[in-house]
């Protein structure tokens, strides 16, 4: 029996359809849900190619140096081995999701299109630093920048070698992995509906969640962060663990990821008789025969997968980023966690409660503390009040 089988037969499910075929017209589902989403998901994408096209042609798309410090030895090969991981492990999950199905029944599987809307929504991944930076990586691994800069409504100040780097050989693969945690999440969900078949679904996935938060902080705080692939450090310290080290892991962080593997593990779990999803409804509505049917189909499961990361982490994000603590010492004295966007080398403070915080367009207060505005501008005037008025 495959994965999506057991995941139906052990899921409590939305009552599924009748076959359209057997209905009348007026009893019919409308395509209305998976229109909807899949018009999401089209936005998302036309918008993700706008900002990557414009990266690759634009000043943006050069390398953001390590700086004068070294990375230890055991950093340098966790990273290596990680990467060499992500670029072997993501077309073996294509070869098996997308092509061996595909070869096999000439069909086209939910874990496939959910793998390629996981790797897809990596877009998303500069967007926990959209008002203030609070979050770095590692810039001793090869990168070519960030496309954050052309992402409309971008705030964070940064310039071309000097950002906060994607490390594209991790990265852009191993967003498309965040799959096997889904199906963990699932095969969690049936364990435990198997061991207690009347638990309610709301039950189900609290556990879930916390089940989560606790597989995030195995996975960052023990792994990904000690051996430096990235770091937070703008994190509330007084709510993190290993606070004032540069591997300091923020409580918040793990109820916001864990959010996002718990809804990420719901979609595919929750499906109907026929391996549907909730976002999938009416899709035997779509007309325009099959090949259309599964680009709309691709593009409601990519905006739902897309709303799952931005809603549960990127939205809340926003808010730790702007009460963020000092960066400690701990992670400034390491040159590449900084991408020369602050501290030593430059006339920037890292962020700091204490000083104000600076966008793309504003002025900034230097290391001396006086304020420097940007090239050719002047302070605004101030406008006396007119007696009468």
């Amino acid at each position: 029996m495959s994965d999506a089988s057991r995941t139906r037969k052990s899921a409590t499910v939305v009552e599924p359809a009748p076959d359209a075929a057997t209905l009348g017209d007026a009893h019919r589902p409308s395509g209305t849900t998976v229109k909807v989403w899949a018009a999401v998901g089209g936005v998302l994408l036309v918008l993700q190619l706008y900002v990557w096209i414009r990266w690759v042609i634009g000043p943006y798309f050069v390398r953001v140096p390590a700086g004068p410090s070294d990375p230890p030895t055991y950093m340098k090969i966790f990273l290596t081995a990680n990467g060499a991981l992500m670029c072997v492990g993501l077309p073996a999950a294509i070869w098996w999701f997308l092509i061996r199905p595909w070869v096999r029944e000439r069909r086209i599987t939910l874990d496939g299109l959910l793998l390629i809307s996981c790797a897809l929504f990596f877009f998303q991944d500069p967007l926990l630093n959209y008002l203030n930076t609070w979050c770095t990586y590692n810039t001793w691994l090869w990168n070519r920048g960030s496309w954050s800069s052309h992402i409309p409504g971008w705030v964070s100040p940064e310039s071309p070698g000097r950002q906060v780097a994607e490390p594209l050989l991790i990265n852009a693969t191993g967003y498309g992995m965040v799959l096997l945690l889904a199906i963990a999440g699932c095969w969690f969900m049936r364990r435990l509906k198997s061991r207690w078949p009347h638990m309610s679904n709301l039950r189900l996935i609290l556990i879930t969640y916390a089940a989560a938060i606790v597989l995030d902080f195995v996975m960052e705080a023990c792994f990904m962060l000690p051996f430096g692939l990235y770091t937070y450090p703008g994190a509330i310290q007084s709510v993190s663990v290993f606070a004032g080290t540069y591997h300091q892991w923020p409580i918040y962080e793990g109820l916001m990821w864990g959010g996002v593997m718990t809804a990420l593990s719901c979609l595919r779990f929750f499906t109907d008789d026929r391996g549907r999803t909730v976002v999938e409804r009416g899709l035997d509505q779509v007309r325009g025969g099959f090949a259309r049917q599964q680009f709309v189909r691709f593009l409601a499961i990519f905006g739902a997968v897309s709303a799952c990361f931005f809603v549960f982490y990127n939205l809340p994000a926003q808010w730790f980023a702007m009460h963020s603590d000092p960066w400690p010492a701990d992670h400034q004295k390491r040159s590449y966690f900084n991408g020369g966007i602050c501290g030593d080398g430059t006339d920037t403070p890292c962020p700091d409660p204490v000083i104000p915080v600076p966008t793309k367009r504003s002025g900034f207060i230097d290391v001396n503390g006086k304020l420097v505005l940007p090239e050719g501008a002047t302070l605004p005037p101030v406008v006396p009040f007119e007696p009468g008025k």
